[in-house]
């Protein structure tokens, strides 16, 4: 006995008999109709199939009900487009689900008991998540017990949440998902950033113009709004400047205004419990050298990559791993993304950051030393910084120049990890060494290259002084 299959030609034969239906002479080819109320469109259809593939129409027509007996149901709910798409996957067994009609298709589905239908439409959802759909899938996950896909929806949104807050979307976030979002210790984001939005969201939920100036009723409605939500701010990692700009504006409800009040003339918080004073876990920094949030939120600025900067972890420290060049570049090269920070006995702190990292892959050296053990690394991203220096300025970074990148880096074993053609050169012994600064990255403003000011300005001397401690990062 042999067994033969034809399920393609299956489908196509039920799909055309569905679809040509209103072609068919004989009425009794179908026994019972669907009116879609919202289009008043009369759709033909079979209880025998219905009642296969829907547990809701099998117990409706086994029920004898009022639309068993006329033949009829009237459906208010869908439109004509998404249950010709159901009726026709009812009798082919196949369906188009794309980001326009999933949302509609899984609401209908979940409503008249599709289970196969659903799950479909849950993968795809899964697997085809967007800014544009996200805050109708959360809510919908919700309304519906979708507990996989809420989850899903979330990792997406902390994911990418970074562009989330910058779209439109973000303002029709339910204030429940905010907060659940916010509740997250693995946030990637700015918090003052994070701040702005959240008033953003207050205006949009109270229906107040973004750009218009605010009375002072206005002020107190958007208080009462973001009251729940902006206890979930961490305000511990604003700027002073930013804490002083946000109080001035009077937006933030009287009982955290009072604590952001007392934390910044004491510079100290007096509950370490309280969200709004904790870092969030994504952004524990452990370094040693940098101990101040205004100097790390700069860090982060400048490199402008949460995600290096959530995962980097300290490869090295001279506290730990002592002070060897070599024993450094056996644990720090060909890393990729690569900061590095120092600090002199006389407290000046510095360093640099490369996008390519210290590489011994000689595609990305300089072509004239591709024969060489030592040679300049090409990486148009790099920069060095300054967090102290010998002219007590602001924190800074200076962008390698446009024709020098070519010598970025400088790679030798026998030196330490030194920045361009000789602007932080570090020796052997991860302790000495010298700053020519400006000659393969920009100079503050003010001061020319190969004068004193511009060799000390780094690390107080040209070459007498000391590191105290060097600390490499990097995933």
């Amino acid at each position: 006995m042999e067994n033969y299959s034809n399920l393609e030609k299956l489908s196509n034969d039920l799909k055309n008999l569905f679809q040509n239906q209103n072609q068919n002479q004989n009425e009794s080819y179908f026994d019972f109709e669907i009116i879609c109320e919202q289009n008043q469109t009369s759709i033909k259809t079979h209880k025998s199939i219905l009642s296969s593939r829907s547990e809701y129409f099998k117990s409706l027509f086994n029920s004898k009900m009022k639309e068993y007996q006329e033949n009829k149901l009237i459906l208010k709910d869908v439109s004509s487009s998404i249950l010709s798409s159901i009726l026709n996957y009812f009798y082919s067994g196949k369906i188009e689900i794309n980001l326009e009609n999933v949302i509609q298709i899984l609401i209908f589905s979940s409503k008249y008991l599709i289970d196969e239908l659903i799950e479909i439409c849950l993968n795809f959802i899964k697997n085809n998540l967007q800014i544009e759909i996200i805050v109708d899938v959360l809510k919908l996950s919700e309304s519906m017990n979708f507990n996989q896909l809420m989850d899903s929806s979330y990792k997406f949104i902390l994911e990418n949440f970074n562009k989330f807050i910058k779209t439109s979307f973000f303002l029709e976030l339910e204030e429940n998902h905010l907060n659940s979002i916010l509740l997250n210790d693995e946030i990637l984001i700015n918090e003052f950033e994070l701040f702005q939005s959240i008033i953003k969201w207050g205006k949009h939920k109270l229906d107040i113009n973004q750009e218009k100036e605010l009375e002072k009723e206005e002020k107190e409605q958007i208080q009462n709004q973001i009251s729940n939500v902006i206890e979930k701010i961490r305000f511990i990692d604003f700027s002073k400047q930013e804490l002083e700009d946000i109080l001035k504006e009077d937006l933030i409800p009287k009982q955290i205004s009072e604590q952001l009040i007392q934390f910044q003339n004491q510079n100290q918080n007096q509950n370490q419990n309280q969200l709004i004073f904790q870092t969030r876990n994504a952004f524990k920094f452990d370094s040693i050298i940098i101990q101040e949030k205004e100097d790390f939120s700069k860090l982060r600025k400048w490199i402008n990559d949460d995600k290096f900067f959530s995962k980097m972890k300290k490869g090295y420290s001279t506290k730990k791993e002592g002070f060897d060049s070599q024993k450094w570049h056996s644990i720090c090269d060909n890393k990729g993304k690569t900061l590095v920070i120092m600090k002199t006995t006389n407290g000046f702190i510095f360093g640099g950051f490369t996008e390519v990292g210290f590489t011994t892959d000689k595609s990305k050296w300089r072509e004239e030393d591709i024969d060489y053990q030592n040679g300049y690394i090409r990486d148009s991203k790099s920069f060095i910084f300054s967090i102290r220096n010998a002219r007590n300025e602001l924190a800074q970074k200076f962008m390698i120049k446009k024709d020098q990148e070519q010598n970025s880096l400088y790679y030798f074993l026998k030196n330490g990890p030194s920045f361009g053609g000789s602007d932080i050169r570090l020796n052997s012994d991860l302790r000495s060494g010298y700053t020519n600064f400006g000659y393969s990255y920009n100079l503050p403003k003010g001061i020319e290259f190969k004068t004193n000011e511009a060799k000390s300005y780094l690390a107080g001397s040209y070459s007498s002084w000391k590191i105290e401690e060097l600390e490499t990062y990097f995933i």
